[in-house]
């Protein structure tokens, strides 16, 4: 039985010597990620992950620990961007993260906490943050820099944190940036959807969920999908056209491909388990070619990303 536990282990470690080696050979930024305005990057770095929703829930901490706990943990609720990077060897830790403090200074973020391992209160302060999982961001628990600060602005709180770390001789870095505000309702049911498909011939729809640059139907998707069942189930006549949209991040040909698989998987669904008939459900992908918000905002960015049913 030790025998096999050690192999186990012998496995898991290679697999992840095989996933790091991967990683720090990455030499482009991940698809569809991009810098956090204002702040920007360390000179020489590439994204190696990007997470953005438009609303999350992070974890920050604007204190130390004391004895082992948090001081001052933050539950941090609204648009929430973590955005990992790898800097090849030469820099330190402390001059990337004094990079990132500087620049976070003068796009207005007061500063809560900046600290050192030791005075952060070590492996347990890193175990209490979010971050990125390997390889997308590497943490050592006995080696790296935080820093937490907050701005205010135009009435709108925001929260920013840079964890700084190293793997081997690469410099890892996360930012962490969450926009404060309520969530806003994205529910549309079915008596909105016939209404709107009445009206104007089509409806959107935000409540139809997926992860950065995949096609598969997120969990969260059901409420939305239950309403689209319910609306071809009160109405039999009724056939729609499911349309998927992008923002403009990514290449246009990539767009089109990602759009149309997205709204392949809402009638996949819609047909699977909830017995609609294939044939009521047509299925097309306009990419970025029907934005309903200028793309060069994270808001607007947020309303073109979104499925709609159309009405032949």
């Amino acid at each position: 039985m030790l025998m096999s536990m050690s192999r186990r282990i012998l496995a898991a470690l290679a697999l992840l010597s095989l996933t790091l080696t991967a990683a720090s050979a990455q030499t482009r930024d991940v698809a569809g990620s991009r810098d956090y305005p204002g702040i920007g990057r360390f000179a020489g770095s590439v994204i190696t992950g990007y997470v953005m929703k438009d609303f999350d829930a992070v974890r920050m901490q604007a204190a130390a620990f004391r004895d082992g706990q948090p001081v001052d943990a933050r539950r941090l609720e609204g648009r929430v961007f973590r955005i990992a990077y790898r800097t090849n060897p030469g820099p330190s830790i402390l001059e990337v993260s004094r990079n990132f403090e500087t620049q976070l200074a003068k796009a207005g973020f007061e500063t809560l906490l900046a600290c050192d391992t030791d005075a952060c209160g070590a492996i347990p302060f890193t175990e209490a943050i979010d971050t990125l999982p390997v390889p997308q961001m590497w943490v050592d628990g006995f080696n790296y820099r935080y820093y937490a600060g907050r701005k205010t602005e135009g009435g709108r709180e925001t929260f920013a944190s840079v964890l700084v770390s190293q793997n081997n001789q690469d410099i890892t870095a996360q930012v962490t940036v969450a926009e404060l505000g309520a969530i806003a309702n994205k529910m549309v049911d079915a008596a909105a959807m016939a209404k709107g498909l009445g009206e104007t011939g089509h409806i959107a729809l935000y409540g139809i969920y997926f992860d950065t640059d995949k096609a598969v139907l997120k969990p969260e998707s059901r409420p939305t999908l239950e309403q689209i069942a319910k609306l071809l189930t009160n109405q039999p006549q009724l056939n729609v056209f499911i349309v998927g949209h992008t923002d403009s991040q990514g290449a246009y040909e990539y767009n089109l491909d990602l759009s149309k698989r997205r709204a392949e998987a809402v009638a996949a669904e819609l047909v699977k388990n909830f017995r609609i008939a294939p044939t009521r459900l047509r299925t097309a992908g306009v990419g970025l070619l029907a934005p309903v918000g200028p793309n060069a905002t994270d808001t607007g960015r947020a309303l073109n990303r979104r499925v709609e049913l159309v009405a032949p």
